[in-house]
């Protein structure tokens, strides 16, 4: 029996680490954060090194998630994938906060969804919930980045 690469339980986990990998590139590539560094910010903004820490332990929790319940969120999961992957490219590369901040709220809608449809896994829920706890303190600081500049 032929296996469908696209529908193997490790095709998303695939995708969520090489989404990690490219978002994270737009780091990278930014060589020069003057202007992230220039614009007013809330003063809940945690320190540069948080991010590093916390990002690798939020993908890995999509990993696993999206590894045990992939036949239930496959499309959904696919379509946050490309906006989490998005909105660092929106915001550090382009600048854009306001078109990353409408990213960040359709990514949130989507990851609510997708709560709605793990909710029957209690562990799998609250291994996912701090990503969308994250996103959600995120959507607040690209918000106040938005109102102040």
């Amino acid at each position: 029996m032929k296996t469908d690469i696209y529908r193997s339980k490790f095709f998303l986990p695939f995708l969520t680490t090489l989404t990690f990998l490219l978002a994270s590139s737009a780091n990278i590539v930014v060589d020069d954060d003057s202007w992230y560094q220039s614009i007013e910010k809330s003063s809940l903004t945690p320190a540069p090194y948080v991010f590093g820490i916390v990002w690798p332990i939020l993908y890995l929790s999509m990993g696993v998630v999206s590894y045990y319940k992939s036949s239930k969120i496959y499309y959904l999961y696919l379509f946050q994938l490309l906006l989490n992957g998005s909105w660092s490219w929106l915001f550090f590369y382009f600048n854009l906060p306001l078109i990353a901040l409408i990213d960040i709220y359709l990514l949130i809608l989507i990851n609510c969804l997708i709560q709605q449809k793990i909710i029957t896994n209690k562990v799998l829920f609250f291994i996912y919930l701090p990503y969308l706890l994250w996103i959600l303190y995120a959507s607040y600081l690209n918000l106040i980045i938005v109102l102040l500049n």
